[in-house]
């Protein structure tokens, strides 16, 4: 009876150590199996985040030197969604912000801090070119002027009102029409015509929408005003 206790104690034991070996080996392998997954983890997370391309201020494709200040906008839609005009990754002007509307919108900002100094929009469809011809003569010198038509933007317009906005250095103003799309960044007081300028015709052979050209986008960097 004795040794048969025995013989019983003796294959318990071994058939607990065994289980616990067979155990521990399984569980050794588990966790070889999920540290490396995690690390595989990892190490394809770090590429993937060194590989991610850098954004850059407002969205623009390429970051800007020093003393300039990064800006991109859009003009209206046909008559659905209005212009956009970011500065330094402040939006100025938007649909979003509820302060764009029908005609030519404008932002006005200090051309040596960016601070924002004015939005306001003009109707040159069912408004009057007057107030607008009184804001063009009221800008400071040294003022970036940014501006983008949505809807109509031109038919109001007259010879004075093309002519200030010349004198901020557009080229295009002279030939814009009914239901053309127009962006234009500018400033009082410069001395050359500005290459800030996208200008698309409403042409109805070649309009993307019903009544209306395609939408006109521009990016780039202003240089700031120096003392």
């Amino acid at each position: 009876m004795r040794v048969a206790g025995a013989a019983k104690l003796v294959v318990a034991v071994a058939v607990f150590l065994l289980t616990f070996y067979v155990i521990s080996q399984v569980f050794e392998i588990k966790m070889d199996a999920s540290l490396g997954n995690l690390f595989a983890r990892s190490a394809l997370d770090t590429a993937a985040r060194s590989t991610k391309p850098p954004r850059y201020k407002c969205g623009i494709s390429k970051a800007c030197p020093e003393k300039h200040f990064a800006f991109k906008m859009a003009s209206g839609a046909a008559n659905v969604v209005g212009p956009k005009i970011c500065l330094e990754d402040n939006v100025l002007m938007s649909g979003v912000k509820n302060n764009v509307g029908r005609g030519i919108n404008v932002a006005l900002v200090n051309g040596k801090t960016g601070e924002a100094l004015d939005t306001k929009y003009f109707d040159m469809w069912g408004g009057d070119v007057a107030p607008f011809i009184e804001f063009l003569k009221s800008i400071q010198d040294g003022t970036i002027v940014l501006m983008g038509t949505y809807d109509d933007g031109a038919t109001k317009l007259n010879d004075e009102a093309r002519r200030l906005i010349a004198e901020l250095g557009s080229t295009s103003i002279t030939n814009l029409g009914f239901r053309d799309n127009w962006v234009f960044c500018g400033g009082k007081g410069i001395k050359t015509k500005s290459p800030f300028e996208q200008h698309i015709k409403n042409n109805k052979d070649t309009n993307k929408y019903e009544g209306w050209p395609e939408v006109v986008e521009m990016e780039g960097c202003i240089p700031q005003k120096q003392d």
